[in-house]
Parts: C-alpha cells; structure tokens; sequence
C-alpha cells in the first residue's frame, strides 16, 4: 500500500459514522469535541457558518468541504448571532444514521440547509504523524471543476444516505474511507511547494522522499538499508540521508523501524498470525529478535499487547 493509504488502515478504528442532516432557519447545531476522533460537513445545499472558539466565523456554501482531523468542537449555525442548541450527534448512536430532518412539523416549503456530516475514530496508539501536521479546521470550498473525485464521492454518499437500499451498509463504510482520502489528496495537493518547508505535507510532495517512503511502506519485510533506500529515491545515500531527516526530522531507518513495530501492532491486534509469522512480515527473521524491538518499542511483550487487545501502553510516535 502507499504511504496515504497505509495511514488511513493504520489508524481508523471501528465503523465510521454519518449522517443526512436538513436544518431550517433559524438553526445552530453543537459539534461536540471527541478527542480522538475526526469529522467532516459537506454543504449539500444552502449556507451557514462554521464557528470556533478563538477563531473568526467561516461562511459555507453549496459544495464546500470542511474537514476537523483532531475532533475539535465547533458549531454549525444559520447565522452566528443564532444561539447554539445540544450536541447535532449523539457519539453512542448507530454508526451509520441515514437520515434526519429537524423541525418535522414545518412545511415542506420551509427553506433548509442539508448537510452531509460524519465521523472518524483514530486509534490514539498508533497514530501517525501526518496527523499532527494536519491544521485544525481543513476548508475546501467549492470550486467548479476543482477536485472532482472529491465531489462524485460526495454525491454518492448522499444518495446512499438519502435512499437507502440492499448493500447500502457495506457501501458507506467504504465511501466514507474514500471520502476521508479525497480529503486529504485534496489538502495535500493544495500545499504551497517551498524549498524551506518540513513536515509530512512536504514530504509527501516531495518526489524522492515519497519513493522512498512508499517503497518502505509497500515492502516493510525487505532487508532496507539507506543505501537501498536512496536508491529508490534515485539520490545518493548521503543527500537522501539529510533530505529525509530534515523533512521528516528523523533518519530513514528510524522512520522504518517505528512503522515496522506500528504495522506489528496492527497485526497482533486484528489476526490470529503466530509470532513468527508477523516477525516475518515486518523484517524479522528471528521471533526472539522481533519480540526484543517489539518490546523496546512499545514497552511490552508482543503475546501481552496482543492478549490485551493493545490497551497496555500507549505506543511511540515516529517523532519520539
């Protein structure tokens, strides 16, 4: 898998929730904060105001995508003079809610603002570092002809949301992971390209770099050097060294290893593979080696994380 990709696996937890929502003036719904958790609005139709303690109101309008990748509260309104009611989402409620209209005795011709919102959850011990370097509130307004996959994933949520049928369950899981990729594609590709920058936005537009993590990502088992690695980035070993490093602010073999233990995590957490066989997938040929790292890394024996389910300590980031 590439890099974007394996983020996404790596750190989504359960189902993700969504829902269909029509809010008729005057409105203001509470988004409430969830720590570990992501969520997305999409304005289907009408407009309305994000809002944010310590920030400046946002206006929304038709087509625009907002996306908040650290669960941070904020509030949904018609107008931000509107005062704000309870919670819009109940986080105990069914993954998948397919619709719901407020003020049901209005008439049908009342105007309504339609809202397309759900949620992720992020395992808080495997997270990666892309996500810190995500800002708090991504905004992709609409543009016409900017990020069209983008948008027909949008529409087909909608319309799996709106009319409900045979396989609806098992398709919106699936939209709403497409969703969360299109998102991040799309905030990526908006990133400015300067030479000074660092980070994983930068990295990840970075030619090279983004070989070489790719290639670790696609085969971690390979016996990688930075040699090797370099020469998937097509640079010599001591350029792509210091590359690496100063976008990422660790060394390539660093990176390697922490995603090796990450991917170990995620193994032992949702298969039954004996020991040996996740030391194998993940560059070990030695089960008393792998337990070894396995154990500096995260602080426990690879049997005891499995047994229990992963709760013992959280794991090191790729920045520790």
């Amino acid at each position: 898998m590439d890099v974007l990709s394996d983020v996404i696996a790596v750190m989504r937890t359960g189902q993700p929730r969504s829902a269909r929502v029509a809010w008729h003036a005057p409105w203001a719904q509470q988004f409430a904060s969830m720590p570990g958790s992501a969520g997305f609005q999409v304005i289907l139709q009408g407009r309305c105001w994000l809002v944010q303690a310590g920030s400046e109101p946002v206006a929304l309008s038709t087509g625009d995508v907002v996306f908040r990748p650290h669960g941070r509260g904020h509030v949904l309104v018609d107008s931000p003079a509107t005062p704000a009611t309870g919670p819009a989402c109940d986080p105990d409620a069914q993954p998948t809610l397919h619709r719901h209209d407020s003020d049901t005795d209005r008439p049908a011709t009342a105007p309504a603002t339609i809202i397309l919102c759900g949620g992720y959850q992020f395992d808080t011990a495997r997270t990666h570092p892309l996500l810190p370097d995500l800002p708090e509130l991504i905004h992709l307004p609409a543009h016409l002809g900017r990020h069209p996959q983008l948008h027909a994933t949008v529409q087909l949520l909608g319309d799996e949301l709106s009319h409900p049928r045979l396989g609806t369950d098992a398709i919106v899981p699936a939209l709403l992971d497409t969703l969360l990729l299109h998102i991040l594609r799309a905030w990526l590709d908006g990133q400015p390209v300067r030479a000074a920058d660092t980070g994983w936005a930068a990295a990840l537009n970075d030619g090279p770099i983004a070989a070489a993590l790719n290639a670790m990502h696609r085969d971690p088992a390979r016996p990688w050097t930075v040699a090797a690695l370099a020469a998937e980035a097509g640079l010599s070993r001591t350029p792509f060294a210091r590359r690496f490093t100063a976008l990422l602010g660790q060394p390539p073999l660093t990176y390697l290893t922490w995603w090796r233990m990450t991917t170990a995590a995620r193994l032992l957490q949702e298969s039954d593979a004996a020991l040996n066989v996740i030391a194998a997938k993940v560059g070990y040929t030695s089960e008393f080696a792998f337990g070894n790292a396995f154990k500096r890394h995260h602080a426990v024996a690879p049997g005891r994380y499995r047994r229990s389910g992963g709760g013992l300590v959280p794991a090191r980031t790729a920045h520790e």
